[in-house]
């Protein structure tokens, strides 16, 4: 049964001329069967971090980023997820922490930029402090619960399930220290920094590759291609498709 018929028009790469424009009779079922594919200009990823280079000559500090749209099965849990890169590219981030006692003094000790306990929270009610990543040990949580409705949307309350509540919180301090988050937006699309233009093309590549088995590791089924299209891009440079990330 046909469900939609769409003009589709094709293009001869190398020429100008464009084909008459094709009718495309798309059964249901078609567009599913197909997004899964790689685009055909889709490029390998060492070719796709060369052509970014070279559009970033003389700029070593410009950020490399990976767009990575998934296919998401029914039930899927929020895409996101934290690793650790091989070659770290993030500057310094505001790790705030909420403990109180021995444990506050462990956080301090790792390296925390901001740790306290329940006046902490009122703190951050009123907006009197910026971080960029929060961190709590279980006791606290009932406190910090207070202000969820504030830290949620912004993907900054602590949860058992994020691995952002535990006792042992030196160790998630060092690792929040190093860590590279990412998560999906509402298209099912992971957006986040991988490296610098200024890093060797090998280490780029270790770093997608590290960022890719992360993202993949979120499907909840080991069938069908939970990533469907993947993209290198950076600041002055073009978005390219890679094909083989």
């Amino acid at each position: 049964m046909i469900s939609r018929i769409a003009l589709s028009r094709s293009w001869n790469l190398g020429t100008t001329a464009a084909t008459k424009p094709a009718i495309v009779f798309a059964s249901r079922g078609y567009s599913s069967k197909r997004r899964g594919q790689p685009h055909p200009n889709a490029v390998p990823l060492e070719k796709a971090i060369n052509i970014l280079k070279a559009y970033e000559v003389g700029q070593p500090s410009q950020t490399i980023e990976l767009h990575v749209h998934c296919l998401p099965a029914k039930g899927q849990p929020p895409i996101r997820g934290s690793c650790m890169l091989p070659r770290s590219y993030s500057a310094s981030v505001k790790i705030l922490v909420f403990a109180e006692g021995e444990k506050a003094k462990e956080a301090l000790e790792a390296g925390a930029d901001i740790v306290g306990g329940e006046e902490l929270v009122n703190k951050v009610r009123d907006g009197e402090v910026e971080f960029d990543k929060c961190l709590s040990t279980p006791e606290m949580l009932p406190k910090v619960a207070k202000i969820a409705r504030l830290l949620g949307p912004k993907g900054l309350m602590p949860t058992v399930n994020k691995g952002t509540v535990t006792t042992e919180i030196a160790e998630l301090v060092a690792f929040s220290k190093s860590a590279q988050d990412f998560r999906a937006d509402k298209t099912n699309t992971v957006h986040t920094g991988v490296a610098k233009i200024g890093f060797s093309s090998e280490e780029i590549a270790a770093n997608v590759a590290v960022l890719m088995h992360s993202i993949r590791a979120n499907a909840i089924e080991a069938k069908g291609r939970f990533v469907s299209r993947v993209y290198l891009s950076s600041t002055r440079g073009p978005g390219i498709q890679v094909a083989d990330a």
